[in-house]
């Protein structure tokens, strides 16, 4: 008796002195820190960014991602006692939250109320707070979606600042409101309590520049903005796969190929391995190649080098030969890691002698799988959680080659928190969870195929089903049947020639497609839409972004745009001439790449400062869609005034949709530069051209001059069109190869 009445008043002791340390560390009253405690002890909470939301000035409003039935508690204790909660009916009358609805004023959510009612605009008018709890929807329908813009009126109409909260974690609890089977339960999860600055709705929407952007978007947006600023972006790559294996189970299969599936627990064993043979010949820090197909072996590889501390340089086998070497050379890599049996049926004994040739040895997968003892295996299972070495979120992590669609290949170098920020940046975005399966058959040396379609699966438990090549027309829908994947990456190109190939029902499964690198044609997008039911949503990247900038979703979709930014990235535009509607693209974020390796300096790495330019031009509506107008190097100078070879080419493409067009410029003594049209249509004539520029109001300088009929136009390895390729085509058919 008098041992359980001294446990209890130890206990009571304990809590009361806790709640004394965070009433006074975090501005509580007595009351909200003696009802925080036990979550505080529980979950472990990271709620140092809650000063942010206490100390934002009146009249404020709090943007509360609503996941879990805890989170009215946690808020209730946590916020200033002056707020007043606008709660769901489940909350409102919930018998177990009443100690901490007395902590503050709560009233019950009323859809048909509430958010037209003068009375919340009157509060905040008088300097007053207010927490709504938004439905926890990445992509929410019309019905939610009206409940952002309901409250970007009243904070219009009050003036009030927006502060968006989201309890990292909670989506794991017991208590979460996300279907098991998407969202595992786990009893005691760390949570994390994110927080971003107080904003009007005016200052959000002036952030890149366009004060007339839509509130609404802007107010989803910063709070979609505050799901990513939960992610951890000081763990590595292996330590946050490594965190997904405990989130979603160690035996959770991952990873697929054609030769089966490999779960978490035999992934990280096998990378363990892996790494262990890398240490030995290389230098922590130091560039290993890579030279396989997608493939279980792939994803294996990847670890394995993120555990040993290695960088990961993706070889493109596509290149040519002449660029491999150069890449070699360039990243100064010393080791390759390949398979044989891969280098054999794809015959690439030539990109093999040029790696050789650019100073690199051959490091066999089917050695070391021959070669690992029973010993290693053993050791591998036992510490398969543990990296070989240190590991740091602010190190390189991929070096990954641009496409050299306009000219010269140029190595880009992603660190780890480049990479993790992209992914979960797209998982903010997009509704993805363990339920799903993504079918990738883009290369990872191709930067969507790489964090799209493994590093993304990878972080999220969502299963990869992972081809070695995009261009077997003929066997992708048959896997495709096989495997019934609901998630699917491709290009137009390769999307175009897999219909073709289809039976009905080998894509009926997908939920959506996420399709990039070249424009979608409406063609395209009818025949997925009314064969096999799946949605092509179009997204834009490149390389240096670690790849996604912007996407469609299911919801928020508007076709002829690439959709809207990612959370967390900022852009501005430059004017360009030529151009009335839109702007050269310049970038930031914490996606945006390290930096440079150029030619002329092998091995060193030219730090990425301030803003990236990216090279393309774009219009953004008041919705914030951006739409593609094409690259600034793919502009013509004819006649002293600046020609957009894109848009002449979506012109082309909207008189002959079914084709595939290539436009280019080429020298001309006269003009400076003449326009030639590169296609697929045989049907393609002048006259025709000539009458849909005249409907268009187009200028008579935009006109191609010669067109240049062709069986199939010159593609890379990712899928683009090869304008190099495409250009020396039409200058050796005009004959002014010399």
């Amino acid at each position: 008796m008098i041992l359980g009445v001294g446990l209890f008043a130890a206990v009571a002791i304990a809590w009361l002195l806790i709640a004394a340390i965070e009433k006074f560390r975090l501005g509580l009253s007595f009351a909200q820190a003696f009802l925080y405690t036990p979550f505080k002890l529980a979950y472990r909470v990271a709620d140092h960014k809650l000063k942010i939301a206490r100390g934002a000035e009146a009249p404020v409003i709090y943007a509360i991602v609503h996941q879990s039935k805890l989170d009215p508690a946690l808020m209730l204790s946590l916020l200033p006692e002056d707020t007043l909660h606008i709660l769901d009916e489940a909350s409102a009358r919930s018998f177990w939250l009443e100690p901490w609805r007395e902590l503050a004023r709560t009233i019950a959510f009323n859809a048909e109320h509430v958010f037209v009612s003068r009375r919340l605009v009157r509060v905040l008018k008088g300097r007053g707070r207010l927490a709504v709890y938004f439905p926890d929807a990445i992509e929410p329908e019309v019905k939610s979606f009206r409940l952002y813009r309901a409250v970007s009126r009243i904070a219009l109409q009050a003036d009030a600042r927006i502060v968006p909260i989201f309890v990292g974690g909670a989506r794991w609890l017991p208590t979460s409101l996300t279907p098991a089977d998407q969202a595992p339960r786990k009893l005691l999860p760390k949570l994390s309590v994110s927080v971003l600055p107080p904003l009007t709705l005016d200052e959000l929407a002036a952030r890149d520049g366009e004060p007339a952007r839509n509130r609404g978007n802007a107010l989803f947006d910063y709070a979609a903005e505050a799901r990513f600023g939960a992610t951890d972006l000081s763990r590595s790559l292996f330590q946050s796969i490594r965190d997904a294996s405990d989130r979603f189970g160690a035996s959770h299969p991952i990873v697929e190929d054609v030769d089966g599936a490999l779960g978490y627990r035999n992934l990280f064993a096998g990378a363990r391995v892996l790494g262990h043979r890398v240490e030995a010949c290389t230098a922590p820090g130091e560039a290993v190649g890579l030279l396989l197909p997608n493939s279980t072996g792939l994803a294996t590889a990847l670890l394995g080098l993120w555990s040993a501390n290695r960088v990961a340089a993706m070889i493109n086998h596509t290149a040519g030969p002449a660029n491999v070497t150069s890449g070699v050379r360039t990243a100064v890599i010393r080791t390759v890691i390949s398979s044989r049996a891969f280098v054999e049926k794809a015959a690439l004994s030539d990109v093999v002698m040029a790696a050789e040739e650019g100073g690199a040895r051959l490091l066999w997968l089917e050695d070391i799988q021959e070669n690992t003892s029973a010993f290693e295996k053993l050791a591998a299972g036992l510490f398969w959680r543990r990296p070989l070495q240190a590991q740091d979120a602010d190190k390189p992590a991929v070096i990954l080659f641009t496409s050299g669609s306009e000219g010269t290949p140029k190595a880009a170098v992603l660190s780890n928190r480049n990479l993790l920020a992209n992914a979960m940046q797209a998982e903010s975005r997009i509704t993805i969870s363990p339920k799903d399966t993504l079918f990738n058959v883009l290369p990872a040396f191709h930067s969507f195929g790489l964090t799209g379609g493994t590093i993304l699966p990878l972080l999220t438990g969502v299963k990869a089903v992972l081809y070695p090549s995009p261009l077997h027309y003929k066997l992708i829908p048959e896997m495709a049947r096989k495997a019934r994947p609901s998630i699917m990456f491709g290009t137009d190109t390769f999307l175009a020639n897999y219909a073709r190939n289809a039976s009905e029902g080998d894509f009926s499964s997908l939920r959506f497609i996420v399709a990039g690198a070249e424009p979608v044609k409406p063609e395209t997008r009818r025949i997925y839409r009314e064969r096999f039911q799946a949605e092509i949503i179009e997204g834009f990247g490149l390389t240096e972004a670690a790849p996604v900038v912007a996407v469609n979703t299911a919801i928020h979709n508007r076709e002829g745009t690439v959709g809207r930014l990612l959370p967390a990235i900022r852009m501005r535009l430059e004017p360009v001439e030529g151009t009335k509607d839109g702007g050269r693209l310049w970038l930031d974020g914490p996606n945006m790449m390290m930096g440079y390796i150029t030619e002329d300096r092998p091995g060193e790495l030219r730090p990425l400062e301030g803003w990236h330019d990216t090279g393309d031009i774009v219009s953004v509506d008041r919705d914030g869609f951006i739409a593609i107008r094409g690259r600034a190097k793919r502009f013509a100078k004819v006649a002293g005034e600046m020609v957009s070879l894109g848009a002449v080419e979506m012109l082309v493409q909207s008189l002959w949709p079914e084709d595939h067009h290539a436009v280019v410029a080429v020298p001309d003594k006269r003009r400076g530069e003449r326009i030639v049209l590169v296609t697929t249509a045989d049907s393609a004539e002048l006259e025709e051209l000539r009458k849909l520029n005249k409907e268009k109001g187009a200028a008579e300088l935009a006109m191609p001059q010669d067109i240049i009929k062709v069986a199939a136009l010159p593609v890379l390895g990712s899928g683009k069109t090869d304008y190099v390729a495409a250009r020396k085509l039409a200058m050796e058919q005009l004959g002014l190869a010399a």
